[in-house]
């Protein structure tokens, strides 16, 4: 196989597609995410404490340093944290659960041959297989 026939392969399988539109996806809502902490979670903060914390700074020797800045930052990132935990994860984890509930639910189809350890249909009265009765 050629080279360009190997990156082909590569390229067209279904985990490479699909890890690049979680890529793209996961793009997007970040933007969605980071809008929702900078333009509406960390000024509501500011209002309840009466503070803006993007004018804390302190100058030594010329040099600036924004400690209010930083300190947006932390708290921008454990309101990402929170939105991403209680908005993604907590619902997808009770779907998965719910899903798992429902599949353990399901009554099983097949039996097992005590003779040759076949599969067969739960009704059946003799292995298809070795044909002894069940």
């Amino acid at each position: 196989m050629s080279i360009a026939q190997d990156f082909k392969t590569f390229i067209t399988q279904g985990n490479v597609i699909q890890i690049a539109v979680a890529f793209i996806i996961g793009a997007a809502f970040t933007a969605v995410v980071t809008a929702f902490v900078a333009d509406l979670a960390t000024p509501l903060i500011g209002v309840a404490a009466h503070i803006d914390f993007s004018t804390w700074t302190y100058t030594l020797n010329g040099s600036t340093f924004r400690q209010g800045a930083f300190l947006n930052a932390i708290i921008s990132f454990i309101l990402v944290a929170l939105v991403v935990f209680f908005g993604i994860v907590q619902p997808v984890a009770h779907l998965e659960a719910r899903a798992a509930a429902k599949k353990a639910a399901a009554a099983p189809t097949q039996k097992e041959c005590p003779y040759c350890k076949s599969k067969v249909d739960i009704t059946a009265t003799r292995c298809a297989f070795c044909t002894s009765n069940l």
